[in-house]
Parts: C-alpha cells; structure tokens; sequence
C-alpha cells in the first residue's frame, strides 16, 4: 500500500494528518496502477485531498474503502473519454457488451451484456484528467438506469467568496427613537418625539469591528485550486471622530466613546462624533424632530416650521424660522429670517441675520442685532437694528440707522434717521430714573439753607449797627490797636478806657452774644451745605446717564422722558402685550424733549436740574 493508505480488516484506511499531496500521491498511484476502491467513500476522499466536505472530526486514520481491487483490460475498455466543457464533463452512458470470450479450457463464453461500476468509474475518470468533482449519485443512477442518456457526471467548485469587514452597533444609544413622547403625568405629548437626538456618555461602546472573513478557494476538475477573491478591510480608527476614538479590547476592535455628548454623523465621511452640540439637517416639523427639548447645543440647517417648539442653549438655525426658539443662554443665531415666531434667550445674545417680521424678540441679558425689523417687539439690554418699521422696543441701550413709525425705549437712543410709517406715529423715549424722593430732600435742605443763610445776615447786621454807635465804634478801635501794639497806653489813659469800657458795657455785651450766635449759626449752615452736596450727588449717582440723539428726522417725531421706578432690566422683562401697551399708550409724566417733522436732536440728562413736566 502506498504511503498514507493502511488495509485493515474492516477495510482500507486514509490517514488524514498527512498533507493533501502526499495523499494525492498515494491515490495517484492507485488508479494509474488500474486499481479502484471498492466501495469507495468519495466525499472522504475529497476532504483528504482537497479540505472540501464534512467535517470529519480530529484527524487521523479513516476508512475510505471496503478493499483494493485490479481492474482487468476487459473492464478498463468500457471506460470511455468524456466529453469536456467549461466547468463541467458529461459522459454518455448506454449499454454495453462484453465481447465474447474464449476460455483455456476451449469453452466459449458469447458476448454478454454488462454494466459500468460507480467505483471503477473514479478510477478510469482520474485516469482521464477527472481528479475532482464526480457526481458520484448522479453517475449510480445513470448506470441503474437502462436508457441511454447522455448527463453531467462532474462539476468543479466555485471559489466561495469570503466577506468582507464590516461594522456592527452595539449600542441602542444610537437609535432614535420617534415614537410620541410621554409626559410626567403619564400623557403623551404627540408635537414631541422620545428621543430624536440620543444622548451618550462616556467610555460606551459604539460600533463593533467585524474582521474580514476570508473565503473558500475552488477547485476544477483537474484537481486545480482556483483562489477565492480577498476580502476587503476597513480601519475602524477612519470613523473616529471628536469625541470618539478607536479601541482594541479583549473581545475585539470597537469605537468607543470619550465623553458625554451627542451623536452626530457625517454623512459624507462617515465619521461618528460626540459633541456638545446637536447637528441637524432635516428641519424641524412635525414630520422630522416635533418638537425638541435639548440639554445643549443645537445647530439646524433647515428651516424650523410653525407650531414648533426648540428649546436649548447656544442655539444656531441657518434656515428661515417660523416657530419659537427658547434658549437657556449662550447665543441665538438665526443666518436667515424670523417671520411670524418668536426668539427667547435667558442669558445671552440674538443675532438675525435677514428681516424679522411679525415676531417677538427678548434676551433677559444680552445684546440683540436684527438686520431688518418690522411689526416686532424686541426687549433686551443692547438692541441694533439697520432697518426698523412699527416695531415696539425697548433696552437699556437702542442703536438704530433707519427708524419708522417704531415707539422704542431706552436710557441711551441713537438713531441716524427717525419718522413716522404711513399712519403710526415715531416715538421715542428716555428712560430716566425716577429720583423724586431726592428732590424732595433738597428742595427742604435748600429752604433750611436760606433760612440760615438770612439768619446769619440779620445777626451780621445788627452787629454792624451795633458797632456804629460813636462810642463804642471808639472803644472798638482803640482795643483793637491795643490788641495789635499799634498803641501803647498809660495809667492815666488805661484808666480812661476803662470808664469808656463802662459806659458801653451793655453794648460790648450784646455784640458779644451776637457773635456767638452768629458762629453757631455758620456751622449749623456748613453741616446743611455739606449735606445738600452729598444729597445732590447721591440723585446724580442714582439718575445715572441718560441720553437721546437723533441725527435726522424726517417726519413729525416724538421724543419725551419716561421716568421709571425700578431698574430698566425690570421693564425688558415685561411680557410683548405690556411693552406695547406702555410704548404705545398715552405718556403719563415725563418731560417733553422734541416735537418737530425735521431737524435733530442731542440731548443729555443733567440731573442736578429740576424735572419739569411737559
């Protein structure tokens, strides 16, 4: 027996943990030795040459035949070719005659029919080039069967592609979810979605590398193998994006999460992001998103529908808005225009780019920049406008290039150039700090101060009368002579000022009192000034700047003084209805600065003046 084939008594044995050419070998000898297998377990045979059928368990020795016989020459001539195609070979099977035969012994044996054999139809196709492939039920049934047919009896193996690399999730953080949301009260909200915009945290497992399987060669049918095409690779790092990074771990590749965030998807790359802000391109409406609650960032490339809801914080939309924007704080960026919605940012800036028509516009603190404004009410700290028309405003601070028909507010107006729209009228007005309660104080400091003022001149008076008197005039000179060493004096003449002393003794002592009245007086009225300035100071300090400039009118315009009791951030907080009805009704109070259909205006608030009412 060659070598990788063992007899046995149960039959013929393959030992399997040889390699598949030396086993090729071993068989090639066989059938080129005209010797078939009897009983022959084909699909054994072709795993031990080829690697291709069942698993046939830990290799080793396994029983291929039931024994090894010789084929005689009369056997071998009913073997014909076979006919060859592409792939395949078909043989044509009819019956067959043994030729007729004469025996040692002289006895003739005629010629008989006879049939083909399954096991030695192997060995003569191997012997024909036919290595691999025999339909061996295919070829038992034709030989069974009594009519001539002409059938396949080999096929060769197409190579078995393998598959390629692929990505599998691995996570249900990254499905949206659009089913209508369920409110705390176990309600559900049909304008807002579950989970439009999935949430992750950190260090979870995205996506899952499934490596490249590699497929299963072929083999024609002369035994020839025919390689499988190579499967494609992928790098896994290629779809890391921010926040994400590629991570080999005891049970594969995955993308795995750095930090908390939200997914985002490139869909031209392909790259996963966790970022800080949500990237939409779909829009809001009730067919897309509904409406959204969000924990940070949002970003839309469409456009936000009517009805729809965006509440968040640092909130960019370069589509045109015709809902509401709620933003916790940040900045609020719409590229396009604002028609018929509303924009409410808690802490942070408003910037509209185009025209915002018909909407109400209000930053609790921040600054606001509108292109181009018309019928909107806009509250906030700092408001620019290019261009405003039947708006209602009001701020701390107003900067407007072209203002009609508009009825703003503010403690600092600037204005290029104001007047009325068609019917409605321009008005303006400075919020001026109410400081009444000071004026008050003053105006009762001032009246003490008169009074002493005029106190002290009746004393300074009646001291000057006083000292008129012939004598005491005298006496006055010449102690104050006396007092400088201008003069000396003898016993005679000190004793002559003396009875001079005495005799306007009463009126030395009234001058005396006066003067100490006077001098009391003077510092209650030195106390009274200095709490008079400090007062007056306070009143400048609390009324604060205001200011109005108009650089152009053009058309009748109003401008007054709205004085106000609480801060001016106070009155920016009033809902869009209030801020109308207060611009817009009848001025009560308040100072009237300008009423003209031309010229200008530069106006300062001088609070150390006296309000009048106009």
């Amino acid at each position: 027996m060659p070598i990788g084939l063992a007899k046995r008594p149960d039959g013929i044995y393959i030992d399997m943990s040889l390699s598949p050419l030396t086993l090729a070998a071993a068989i090639n000898e066989v059938f080129h030795s005209h010797s078939y297998f009897v009983g022959l377990n084909y699909p054994v045979l072709v795993k031990a040459l080829y690697g291709v059928g069942p698993d046939l368990g830990k290799p080793g020795m396994t029983r291929l035949a039931n024994e090894l016989r010789v084929m005689s020459d009369e056997r071998i001539a009913l073997y014909k070719q076979p006919k060859m195609g592409r792939g395949y070979a078909e043989y044509y099977f009819e019956t067959l005659y043994l030729d007729e035969m004469t025996l040692p012994d002289g006895t003739v044996i005629p010629e008989r029919p006879t049939r083909l054999d399954v096991d030695e139809f192997v060995a003569e196709m191997w012997n024909k080039g036919i290595l691999f492939g025999i339909e061996v039920a295919a070829v038992a049934a034709a030989i069974a069967s009594t009519k001539a047919d002409r059938i396949t009896v080999a096929t060769e193996l197409e190579p078995e592609p393998g598959q390629d690399a692929a990505v599998v999730e691995v996570s249900s953080d990254l499905h949206r979810s659009d089913a209508p949301k369920a409110k705390a009260d176990g309600r559900i909200d049909l304008g807002s979605f579950q989970n439009r915009f999935p949430q992750i945290k950190a260090n979870v497992r995205l996506l899952k590398k499934l490596p490249a399987v590699p497929g299963h060669p072929g083999f024609d049918l002369a035994g020839r193998m025919t390689p499988a095409e190579q499967p494609k690779d992928l790098t896994l790092r290629f779809f890391a994006g921010d926040g994400t990074e590629a991570k080999e771990l005891e049970d594969g590749e995955y993308l795995v999460s750095t930090r908390e965030g939200f997914l985002n998807v490139d869909a031209k790359s392909n790259r996963i992001s966790i970022t800080d802000k949500i990237v939409s391109m779909d829009g809001v409406s009730g067919r897309t998103t509904g409406n959204l609650e969000l924990a940070g960032a949002y970003e839309e490339f469409g456009d936000v529908q009517e009805q729809r809801d965006v509440t968040g914080g640092d909130i960019t939309v370069h589509g045109n808005v015709y809902g509401n924007i709620h933003s916790r704080g940040g900045t609020v960026v719409l590229d396009k225009n604002l028609v018929s919605g509303s924009i409410a940012n808690a802490a942070g800036s408003i910037t509209v780019t185009g025209v915002a028509s018909n909407s109400v516009i209000h930053t609790g603190k921040g600054a606001v920049h509108i292109g181009r404004a018309e019928n909107c009410v806009i509250s906030g700290t700092i408001v620019t406008l290019g261009e405003a028309s039947n708006c209602e405003i009001i701020a701390e601070e107003i900067r407007i290039e072209v203002a009609e028909g508009c009825a703003v507010a503010a403690r600092n107006v600037e204005i290029d150039s104001a007047g009325p729209r068609r019917r409605t009228e321009m008005v303006v007005y400075v919020l001026v700090k109410d400081v009444s309660q000071f004026d008050k104080e003053i105006a009762d400091l001032e009246l003490r101060v008169a009074g002493f003022v005029q106190a002290n001149q009746g004393y300074q008076l009646e001291v000057d009368r006083i000292a008129a008197i012939p004598d005491v005039r005298r006496y006055l000179a010449l102690a104050a002579k006396l007092r400088t060493q201008e003069l000396q004096l003898n016993a005679e003449q000190g004793q002559h000022l003396r009875k001079i002393a005495g005799a306007v003794a009463t009126e030395l002592q009234a001058i005396a009192k006066l003067r100490t009245d006077l001098q009391a007086s003077q510092t209650q009225l030195k106390l009274l000034q200095d709490k008079l300035a400090r007062v007056i100071e306070q009143k400048v300090e609390a009324a604060g700047i205001a200011r109005c400039g108009l650089r152009m009118v053009s058309g009748e315009t109003t401008v007054r003084t709205m004085p106000f009791q609480a801060d001016v951030a106070a009155l920016t907080q009033l809902p869009a209805k209030d801020i109308k009805q207060r611009l817009r009704g009848t001025p009560s109070g308040g100072e009237l600065l300008f009423c003209d259909g031309a010229g200008s205006l530069d106006w300062h608030l001088n609070p150390r003046l006296r309000p009048v009412a106009g």
